[in-house]
């Protein structure tokens, strides 16, 4: 199912690191928490990465990608039944009540975007705040987002704001295609499909393959 009824655009030229979606996509502690469920102090949903440390403050977010096709290779990875794919194509962060931390989830997604909090034993990631999302609301990181890097909205919402931007839902990675329901805003003049996804090969056991 396609989701550009909802998509996310993610534009990461215009983030300007101001981590305002960081505090924003964090959950807040519920009941589960004082039952020690889940933990007690808030956890952000989303990261951020710098994309040259040391060396340059340009920063990107990271998002949930909502993988469709394959659907969802952390849900699929997933001993306990724990992940669940909505009807509208939401990846849920993994229920709490069956969680068991095994990290598997963490190692099948190739976006790196599951994270295992180490205290609480449990996966953590971005629901789409599925709590705002599912009632026409958008998701807080973009609510809050000043510079426009995150969108939420519909493709065509999207082109009406930026005329002649372009955008990518498809990444390979090897000889796999990962189709998802989130959108990247990629440079008109290197448009590619599907986009080369992952970090290049420059060694392996020690030797450099480049």
């Amino acid at each position: 199912m396609r989701l550009w009824s909802w998509g996310w655009r993610l534009s990461w030229g215009a983030c300007a690191t101001a981590t305002a979606g960081l505090p924003a996509a964090a959950r807040p502690a519920r009941s589960p928490a004082a039952a020690g469920i889940l933990p007690p102090r808030p956890k952000s949903m989303i990261h951020l990465d710098y994309t040259d440390p040391g060396m340059s403050v340009a920063s990107l977010p990271s998002v949930c990608m909502h993988c469709e096709d394959p659907v969802a290779p952390c849900a699929e990875v997933c001993p306990a039944d724990a992940i669940l794919v909505t009807a509208d194509g939401v990846v849920q962060q993994a229920d709490t009540t069956r969680c068991i931390g095994c990290s598997n989830c963490v190692n099948a997604c190739p976006f790196g975007i599951p994270k295992i909090d180490l205290q609480a034993k449990l996966q953590m990631k971005c629901n789409l705040c599925y709590d705002r999302t599912a009632y026409g609301l958008a998701p807080m990181c973009a609510t809050v987002c000043p510079t426009g890097a995150l969108f939420y909205g519909t493709l065509e919402e999207l082109q009406a704001e930026r005329p002649g931007v372009q955008v990518a839902d498809s990444f390979v990675f090897g000889d796999v295609v990962v189709q998802t329901g989130v959108a990247m805003v990629v440079p008109a003049d290197k448009v590619q499909w599907p986009v080369p996804g992952g970090l290049p090969v420059v060694e392996i056991n020690g030797v450099d393959v480049r």
